[in-house]
């Protein structure tokens, strides 16, 4: 199925390379480097791309570019889960999924990927199974291996492996029994220039870290489960009973994993926690124009807005920005012509506002178009759909566990479009 894998970093650079049939050249990768110039955010690279010979599926996870080579038609959403999967690994591993930590373990990256895929074909996946396979990278291991030119690679076969329940080894023992969940909630959404929703959604997921000794069987329960419709789960998840009684039972993993992910696209569900107005002209005569940004609470349930960031593309012949902000400050780069308006924490008593003037090449035509805002921000123990979870109960061991539950609300694809641009937007989506 999947022939060749290529990571590529924000650069171009392409620092790492694997062949599980036949070795396939770099130079494949330059229709990835094609579509990637088009694309103006390198989350808006198609992530299927069509060569004469190959289908090159990817994904852009932490700044790196995970690039598979398929050369028969498969279902490129089962290759998405599987790199998805790789960049998991790498980040339960070494802490995080960069670029200097893969190039710091090298060694351990290429067996991982080596027992993940037999032949092109995903075998070992799950964590547990992984680290009875080849164990995590210690300061101390790599000491003793590096002395002894041993390697990470376990001798026996996992536990897990053999097991009806091969995502959680047998025999664990923890002396603290812990048990937490995040709840995380991107919205994407779609303004006009006044601030009017015109689209929004929800991207949610259910992190867990469970640390919990012997065999334990859990259910957790929503105060409103009727939010959840499009939904999909760990394959520890027993789907028959949320089918009926809408409540998550399932034997946990051992440690981090993923439980659940949702998707929320009814309009009425979806609440929007801030309003951007936005006003940027460009004069027909004289090599100027105007901007001016007014960000404002809408609803938040009286939470703090914090981490809010407004990105501005500017056009080519933007040379410089002269504006004042009432709150954050403003950095305008004019080689990469981004206009980045960072506020921090945003203050419902004084409105954030950016205004000011613009410089243009002289003699340059005015712009055809307007520049979309994106912007960024995050919300801490507010899930913006409202879901609440109501209970976790534990059957089959004894002992009381540590629970938690944290709610996060972030920004997704978040923008704000001037109405030619939006006219586009809905345009294509209509047809679609």
């Amino acid at each position: 199925m999947i022939h060749s894998l290529f990571l590529i970093n924000n650069a171009g650079d392409l620092f790492l390379e694997k062949h599980w049939k036949s070795v396939i050249s770099r130079s494949i990768c330059d229709y990835f480097f094609e579509a990637r110039e088009k694309a103006v955010e390198p989350d808006n690279v198609p992530p299927v791309i069509r060569t004469p010979h190959h289908y090159l599926i990817n994904i852009y996870r932490e700044k790196i570019f995970f690039v598979s080579v398929i050369q028969t038609e498969v279902p490129p959403l089962f290759v998405i889960e599987f790199l998805h999967r790789v960049a998991e690994t790498f980040q339960d591993y070494f802490g995080e999924c960069s670029e200097t930590t893969i190039k710091d373990n090298v060694v351990i990256v290429y067996e991982l990927l080596e027992e993940m895929l037999d032949n092109g074909f995903p075998l070992a996946t799950e964590s547990n199974i992984l680290k009875e396979l080849i164990r995590p990278p210690t300061i101390l291991r790599s000491m003793v291996n590096t002395i002894t030119g041993s390697s990470n690679v376990g001798e026996t076969l996992p536990t897990g492996q053999l097991s009806n329940i091969p995502w959680r080894r047998a025999g664990v023992k923890y002396t603290n029994n812990e048990a937490y969940f995040d709840v995380v909630e991107e919205i994407d959404a779609i303004l006009d220039k006044s601030g009017t929703t015109v689209f929004a959604e929800i991207q949610g997921v259910i992190d867990a870290c469970v640390k919990l000794s012997g065999m334990p069987d859990l259910t957790l329960s929503f105060m409103n489960p009727r939010l959840l419709d499009d939904v999909s789960f760990h394959p520890c998840v027993r789907y028959k009973r949320w089918e009926s009684e809408r409540v998550i039972s399932f034997i946990p993993p051992d440690g981090n994993f993923q439980l659940m992910s949702y998707h929320i696209s009814a309009q009425n569900l979806v609440a929007i926690p801030i309003y951007v107005k936005q006003n940027i002209s460009f004069f027909e005569t004289g090599s100027s124009g105007r901007l001016d940004i007014t960000v404002g609470p809408k609803q938040t349930m009286g939470k703090t807005v914090e981490c809010l960031v407004v990105t501005v593309h500017m056009p080519k012949v933007v040379l410089s920005a002269n504006l004042s902000a009432t709150q954050g400050t403003y950095n305008y780069d004019p080689v990469t012509k981004i206009l980045l308006w960072d506020i921090g924490k945003l203050n419902p008593q004084k409105l954030p506002n950016l205004k000011g003037s613009l410089s243009l090449q002289s003699g340059a035509p005015k712009p055809e178009e307007n520049p979309s805002l994106n912007i960024d921000l995050k919300i801490q123990q507010f899930a913006i759909s409202g879901l609440k979870v109501n209970r976790l109960d534990m059957y089959g061991e004894k002992y009381k566990p540590f629970k938690g539950v944290k709610y996060v609300t972030k920004a997704g694809k978040f923008q704000s479009v001037w109405q030619q641009r939006l006219s586009e937007w809905l345009l294509v989506h209509t047809e679609v």
